[in-house]
């Protein structure tokens, strides 16, 4: 296999997180968003399981999972409604060009432990992320909204075993590309060799 591995170090150290208050408001094409999926479907996965399930939500989409968000929420605060709350979970998806929900499809034998698929899916999301920065679009996984309510999981086609594991927010950036910040890798490896 031919690669240039400069580039690969350059794509990995430049990927960044891109919030939706920095996004353009232009729409990413449908095949770009296609590559994107298709390179997270070649994650690693145990036993072949692909335990990764996405809900792609553009256009009118955007609407239909901000007020379904923003309802649930008002269903389930009672008493401890926030209207700022509301608010944002009615606005903030509109902000993005596509919103691909998270999933992790659960084993129907569950002979594989949980972990292992939640790590294969977080393998999947990371290719994504890395294909929207070779593309540069701005790319923000959250675990907001209704990632954390089992009432949210059947809208994302998921059963009660599976995980909504959150949302991956996609745009076109406005801004420049932001610098990265990390602690040196050193500080966080212990090499045992004899």
């Amino acid at each position: 296999m031919e690669t240039n591995i400069q580039e690969t170090h350059r794509l990995i150290r430049n990927r960044r997180s891109i919030y939706p208050n920095m996004y353009s408001g232009e729409v990413i094409k449908r095949e770009v968003i296609q590559e994107i999926l298709e390179n997270a479907n070649w994650a690693p996965t145990h036993k072949l399981t692909e335990p990764w399930r996405f809900s792609v939500f553009t256009g009118d989409g955007l609407k239909k999972l901000a007020r379904f968000q923003a309802d649930l929420y008002k269903d389930k605060a009672k008493g401890n409604f926030d209207q700022s709350q509301f608010d944002k979970l009615n606005t903030k998806p509109l902000l993005a060009s596509h919103i691909i929900s998270i999933g992790m499809k659960r084993d129907d034998n569950e002979s594989i432990p949980e972990i292992e698929e939640v790590c294969a899916v977080a393998c999947a999301v990371q290719n994504m992320y890395l294909t929207a920065g070779a593309y540069g679009l701005g790319c923000y996984w959250t675990t907001g909204g209704a990632t954390y309510w089992d009432e949210a999981k059947q809208f994302f086609g998921l059963n009660s075993h599976d995980k909504l594991m959150g949302f991956l927010y996609l745009g076109v950036p406005k801004t420049k590309w932001p610098q990265g910040r990390r602690t040196p890798i050193a500080d966080k490896v212990q090499w045992v060799e004899n």
